[in-house]
Parts: structure tokens; sequence; C-alpha cells
């Protein structure tokens, strides 16, 4: 029988990895489209304050930081089903780690953008344009595979490294 103890602590290290990465790429991205790098984040609070949080160029703690927060503990939730299907084959290749951060990325951009309201999607939409959107999502899966590669023991099960 699976326990849930292992998905969720390689998740937490999966889901971090993710995270940080795609704040990083969403800070280049922003920057490459002529706006401030902290936008994306900033504009993840707009759950809070409304469009607008996409047009706070600077760090604060209303803005910077619930964006944050909000954006990590999404990446977090990805994270739980994706090492939950990932303990479910523990044998995977590299390749296929890849594919199944890929299929989940792209399962989150559709439920973000697709199926959520809009005053609960991440809000890059206030501050980035639909390209760079994309491009955090392949971040996102980039961030998930390379923190299940983290995590894996070297016996190939769903571990930290004993």
């Amino acid at each position: 029988m699976l326990s849930l103890q292992t998905p969720i602590r390689a998740a937490v290290v999966s889901g971090t990895v993710a995270s940080l990465a795609t704040s990083a790429i969403l800070a280049v991205l922003a920057r490459s489209e002529g706006r401030g790098a902290l936008q994306p984040t900033n504009a993840t609070s707009h759950w809070v304050h409304g469009p607008r949080a996409g047009r706070q160029r600077s760090a604060d703690l209303s803005h910077t930081g619930v964006g944050f927060l909000t954006h990590h503990l999404s990446a977090l939730f990805w994270a739980l089903p994706f090492h939950l299907w990932l303990a479910r084959r523990p044998d995977r290749t590299a390749g296929e780690i890849a594919r199944d951060a890929a299929l989940t990325a792209a399962l989150a951009a559709v439920v973000d953008y697709g199926v959520v309201p809009r005053r609960v999607t991440p809000g890059w939409e206030h501050a980035l344009s639909k390209s760079s959107i994309a491009i955090a999502y392949l971040a996102l899966a980039a961030g998930l595979a390379a923190g299940a590669l983290a995590v894996r023991g070297r016996d190939d099960h769903w571990s930290f490294a004993r």
C-alpha cells in the first residue's frame, strides 16, 4: 500500500523547486517585456488587490509577499498529484518523469486559465503576454521534474536519499 508520507515530502521539495524556477523565469520574462521583474509575482496577489496588482513594480509584503506565498502554495498543490502519480510506478526514466511533469504543468495551465474563476487565476495575465505565460508553465514543468529527480532515492523509489 502506498504511504502518503513519501509523496507529500517529495512534493514539498519538487513544489519548492518549481515555485522558485517559475518565479525566476517570470522575473526574466517581465524584464524582457519592459516590465518590472516583480510585476508577475505582484500580479498573483490580484485575488486580494484586483487587476491593479499587476501594475505594482516594487516589492512590498501586501503584493509581493502575498503573491509569492500564493504562487508557492499553488506549486506545492500541483506537485502533490504529480508525486502521487509517480509513486504508482516508481521505475520511471528521467524522460518519463519530464513527460509527466509537462503533463502536470499543462493540466495546471488548463485549470488555471480555463476552469477556475478569473479571481483565482495566477494573475500573470495582468503583467505578461500569453507567450510568456506559456513559458512560465514550461518552467513549472522543469521545476517539477528537477525536484522529482532530486528526491528519487538510489534504489529508484520515491524517497529522500538514504
